[in-house]
């Protein structure tokens, strides 16, 4: 998928089921890596990355495939090699194989990962977390070696960062004592990860809490599965409210979308929710004044660029203040392109509600800017074209007939 063709300007309606969710799944299926044994994992998303980490996990010596949804690894035969630079550059979660292979076989050789160009992104806290746990780390031109059997003992995050509690936590399977970790990241993948980890008899506490302990167990074959993914959750949302109508969205947690549904609840939308679904019904929207990012449960970073372009026909200014990386903005380009009154300064966007937007051609530039321009280019009049639409492919499975579905009148071209 390289174009996408949207004709704007429909109200949606109707009822779709969410897939799992990308950012649970990938550190779900590297775990398995950690883990001798057979794993079934069920609510796999069909998306590329899903399929870049059972590439590696095979390169590796794994027997690993996806089935209508559910992942099938055997890893009693995986070995310790370099993962490929031609794999880890194709996304972040890459990196996370350096704790797994480190908890199974005391070494591993990771490149320096891929992904979204999102800004500085640095691994500091990764490589300095695996040193308090007696690993030795090397840059060594790119390739991170890392040498040493995991202990115990307690590492400080100065920030919850997401990969970095995920890679330790990965890591300190493998530790000889307990492991805690100060400062971990509280999102709701981390405890998804957790739970799968302790069904292959991990013994872990505190996930979804900022303070994780570890304690030393034997691992075995497990069988799981992937919540619900919630940025996808937050894309439909937002094209709902950017284009009118009523739509229903199941297969969810609702609790896990509180600061989205919140900010659009405030800008006019209804929203009622159920155990496991949410319901929209977009009306006239107005500003919900001002949207700060940051580490979960803020208001999460993946879903400031699809609800910026929600309210680009919001009544009055709303801002956006990104405050997790650093070149999250890039998106604003096409926005603008569509019609669109934003103004940027720094880690400010300012956005003051337009009365209209007009079809533009747009090229995307990383997977939730992607998003973005969809769900602009939905609450425009017109036509519009996105090239570079492949970025969609990592994160989201049946993006353009799931929006079909809806009612919406898009095409994606080869």
């Amino acid at each position: 998928m390289q174009t996408i063709l949207i004709q704007g300007g429909r109200p949606l309606s109707g009822t779709l089921a969410i897939h799992g969710s990308k950012n649970a799944a990938l550190p779900v299926l590297t775990a398995a890596a950690a883990v001798p044994g057979l794993h079934r994992i069920e609510n796999c998303p069909d998306i590329r990355d899903v399929h870049t980490t059972l590439e590696i996990l095979t390169h590796l010596g794994a027997s690993a495939a996806l089935k209508d949804g559910t992942a099938y690894l055997d890893t009693r035969a995986l070995v310790s090699a370099p993962v490929p630079r031609a794999l880890a550059c194709r996304m972040r979660s890459s990196v996370l194989f350096l704790g797994a292979l480190l908890a199974r076989f005391g070494r591993a050789e990771v490149p320096s990962p891929g992904g979204c160009v999102l800004g500085l992104r640095p691994l500091d806290q990764h490589l300095s977390g695996l040193a308090r746990l007696g690993v030795d780390c090397q840059d060594r031109e790119g390739r991170m070696c890392a040498e040493g059997k995991p202990t115990g003992g307690t590492v400080i995050l100065r920030c919850p960062s997401v990969g970095a509690t995920e890679n330790l936590l990965l890591c300190a399977l493998g530790a000889s004592g307990p492991v805690q970790i100060l400062g971990a990241a509280k999102e709701p993948e981390i405890v998804c990860l957790a739970a799968y980890l302790r069904a292959c008899g991990a013994k872990i506490r505190g996930d979804g809490t900022s303070v994780l302990t570890i304690e030393p167990a034997e691992l075995h074959s497990g069988e799981g599965r992937i919540c619900p993914d919630r940025m996808e959750a937050a894309t439909y949302l937002c094209a709902a409210a950017a284009c009118g109508g009523s739509v229903t969205l199941t297969d969810l947690c609702p609790q896990d979308l509180e600061q989205v549904t919140g900010t659009l609840s405030k800008a006019g939308c209804a929203i009622t929710p159920t155990e496991t679904s949410l319901t929209i019904r977009a009306g006239a929207l107005q500003s919900p004044g001002m949207v700060v990012t940051g580490p979960h449960p803020a208001f999460p970073t993946d879903a400031q660029a699809p609800v910026m372009a929600a309210l680009l026909r919001a009544e009055g200014t709303t801002l956006f203040h990104e405050t997790v990386f650093e070149n999250r903005f890039r998106h604003v380009k096409a926005l603008k392109d569509l019609g669109g009154e934003i103004r940027v300064q720094g880690q400010l966007a300012s956005v003051r509600g337009v009365q209209a937007l007009s079809g533009a051609r747009m090229e995307g530039t990383d997977l939730r800017g992607a998003a973005a321009m969809v769900v602009g280019a939905l609450g425009a009049e017109g036509t519009s074209v996105l090239t570079q639409a492949q970025h969609l492919e990592r994160g989201y499975a049946d993006l353009v007939p799931g929006l079909r579905a809806l009612g919406a009148q898009i095409e994606a071209l080869d």
